[in-house]
Formats: C-alpha cells, sequence, structure tokens
C-alpha cells in the first residue's frame, strides 16, 4: 500500500508535494505519510523527526538551511506554508509561493535546502517534520522577515504572534550573498 510519489510543485524548483491517501474503514484510518524512496535525491541517513504545536495566529518563520531538508506534515488543524527561494543557481531563484495544508488537505512537503520556509496556523494546529540532519544547536538556522515585501506572502493571519527572533529576521535584501545558499 503506497501513496503516489512526490510530485514536483511548480513554482519552486526542487520543493515537491506528496497527496497522502486514507484508508478509512469502520476502525478509523491509516495513512502512510513518508517513505525515504519517495526522494531518493537526499540521504537519510541522520533522520529526525520533529513536532510543532502552534495556536490559531501564529506565524513560524521563514527559515532556511544550507544543510538541511524539511519534509512537513500537518497532523492536526489547518496551516498555510510560505516558501521563498534562496538558491542563486535555482531558475526559481527569489520566487515565492504559499499552499494550505492540513487536516482537509493532506499532502506532505519536501523543502529542499536554501528554500525558505515557515507558517501560519489558520487554526490550533500541530506540524510534524523530518529532517535530514541532526539538530546542532542553531549553526544552520537562518532566518528573513515574514513579511519582507519581496516575499510578497499573503499568510492569512491579520496580527501573527512571532517568536523575537522572528521579529528580528531580515529582508533578503539585507542578506550578504556570502549567507545566501548558492
Amino acid at each position: 500500500m503506497t501513496n503516489s510519489p512526490a510530485q514536483p510543485f511548480d513554482a519552486i524548483d526542487g520543493v515537491q508535494t506528496v497527496p497522502l491517501q486514507a484508508f478509512v474503514d469502520e476502525r478509523g484510518r491509516f495513512m502512510e505519510t513518508f517513505r525515504v524512496e519517495w526522494f531518493p535525491q537526499v540521504s537519510w541517513e541522520r533522520l529526525q523527526c520533529n513536532r510543532s504545536d502552534s495556536s490559531a495566529g501564529v506565524l513560524r518563520g521563514l527559515h532556511y538551511h544550507f544543510k538541511q531538508v524539511d519534509y512537513w506534515l500537518a497532523i492536526r488543524g489547518r496551516i498555510r506554508v510560505g516558501l521563498v527561494d534562496l538558491r542563486r543557481s535555482s531558475p526559481t531563484y527569489l520566487c515565492s509561493a504559499s499552499l494550505d495544508m492540513g487536516e482537509d488537505n493532506p499532502l506532505g512537503l519536501f523543502i529542499p535546502e536554501g528554500v525558505a520556509h515557515g507558517f501560519a496556523a489558520l487554526t490550533d494546529c500541530a506540524l510534524m517534520y523530518i529532517v535530514n540532519n541532526y539538530y546542532d544547536g542553531g549553526a544552520d538556522e537562518f532566518g528573513i522577515a515574514w513579511d519582507d515585501p519581496g516575499a510578497n506572502i499573503d499568510w492569512g493571519v491579520a496580527k501573527p504572534a512571532l517568536s523575537q527572533r522572528d521579529q528580528n529576521n531580515p529582508l533578503i535584501a539585507d542578506i550578504p550573498s556570502v549567507a545566501q545558499p548558492v
């Protein structure tokens, strides 16, 4: 029993979605959510799984990494994901996009290195995410302003609750080129 393989997300090169299929019977439901073979372009030797719970109105991001990919699955509630391609060598460099996912739109979302990502909790939610590198104390965590006009992301939240870190992330134009993914 397998889901459809990963599919390209046309707005940003390398981002992929996986439509997830639930198998339902009188006992409940079953859903396969992740397989390493869906993403053969990545080494999953240092696999780490995380969970983030957020109240409606919380916005987390935008964050990016040089040494880590993310695979996201909203397991409760509904989120709006914002993405910005910061890879200078990418055909979609500086393109941005958003998509909604959650219980009513079950998707897996693969986010490659160098693509800034964040989400707004449109309802109380829980996000499970798998990364291909262990947490390193923050040495590979970078960010850009969630409200950067260059990204032009409609988060669907009027006055988001933000961490201190996310309130202080720089604009894309203020990131030195050495701090941008190649």
